[in-house]
């Protein structure tokens, strides 16, 4: 499957969850639905994906982790925040350049309208 078309169906998996449960609930609670969604529509993904920091060749435990990591190509970093900052956006993409992979959502759930909620980035590239 393209990467476009993936994120795409990845939006629509976390646009139904919205749909359902609204804005409000933990952030634990929305990933939790969305994976159960991912699942259904059959996509393979890991959860709390660890990644390690590399700092002078030696690869640290630094405790980070992946939110969502779908067909090891797409990584989901869930929110559910008043408002999305540039820190948030700073996060994915470090979490990208760490993790050696392209594309990765930001999603708020906490918003009215989801789609106000995500961001999709692209290594090198904003969109």
């Amino acid at each position: 499957m393209h990467i476009n078309q993936l994120t795409y169906q990845i939006i629509g998996a976390a646009m139904e969850v919205h749909r359902v449960l609204g804005p409000g609930l933990l952030e634990s609670a929305y990933e939790e639905c969305l994976c159960k969604e991912l699942e259904l529509r059959e996509f393979s993904f890991v959860r709390q994906h660890p990644l390690p920091v590399t700092y002078k060749g030696l690869h640290l435990d630094a405790g980070y982790r992946v939110d969502v990591l779908v067909d090891n190509r797409v990584v989901l970093e869930l929110k559910a925040v008043e408002t999305l900052h540039p820190i948030h956006e700073a996060q994915l993409l470090t979490y990208l350049k760490l993790g050696g992979w392209q594309v990765g959502l930001l999603i708020n759930f906490n918003v009215e309208v989801l789609k106000d909620g995500i961001r999709r980035r692209v290594l090198g590239l904003e969109e």
